[in-house]
C-alpha cells in the first residue's frame, strides 16, 4: 500500500470541549503521523470555499456558519493507506452508525457536529491539503 497524505480537520465542536489531543492520539495509535498542523478561526467565506463542493445541499448555509462557530484545527496525516485509515478511525459520518472505538462514535454530538472531517480521495486530499498548507508547511 502506497504512503499518502490527507487533511483532517479536527472541528469547533470537538475544540471547545478541548478533544484535540484525544483526536489526535487516535490518529497516531493507528499509523497515521501528523506532519503538518495549526490551530485557525474560518471565517463563513472561508469554510464556504471549503466546504463549495456541497454548495447545492440544504445543509451548506449551516455547515459553513458551524465550521466559523470557533477555532479548528487543520492538519495534515501521513501514512500507508492514510485516507482510507483516517476515514476508518473517524467512523460513520452519523456518529449513531459509527463503529465502537472510532472519534465519531466516542466524540461526535450529532450528524453536524461530528468532531472530525477527513478527506475522501486522493484528488481530494490533494486539493483540500493545498487550501490551508503550503509546502514548506509540510514537514514529514
Amino acid at each position: 500500500m502506497a504512503v499518502e497524505r490527507t487533511l483532517s480537520i479536527i472541528k469547533p465542536d470537538a475544540t471547545k470541549r478541548n478533544l484535540t489531543g484525544k483526536i489526535n492520539a487516535k490518529f497516531e495509535d493507528a499509523g497515521l503521523r501528523i506532519i503538518a498542523q495549526k490551530r485557525i478561526q474560518l471565517t463563513p467565506a472561508q469554510a464556504g470555499v471549503f466546504y463549495e463542493v456541497h454548495k447545492e445541499r440544504p445543509f451548506y448555509g449551516e455547515l459553513c456558519d458551524f465550521m466559523a462557530s470557533g477555532p479548528v484545527v487543520v492538519q495534515v496525516l501521513e501514512g500507508e493507506g492514510a485516507i482510507a485509515k483516517n476515514r476508518e478511525v473517524m467512523g460513520a459520518t452519523n456518529p449513531a452508525d459509527a463503529a465502537p472505538g472510532t472519534i465519531r462514535a466516542e466524540f461526535a454530538e450529532s450528524v453536524g457536529e461530528n468532531s472530525v472531517h477527513g478527506s475522501d480521495a486522493p484528488e481530494t486530499a490533494a486539493a483540500e491539503i493545498a487550501y490551508y498548507f503550503s509546502g514548506l508547511e509540510l514537514v514529514g
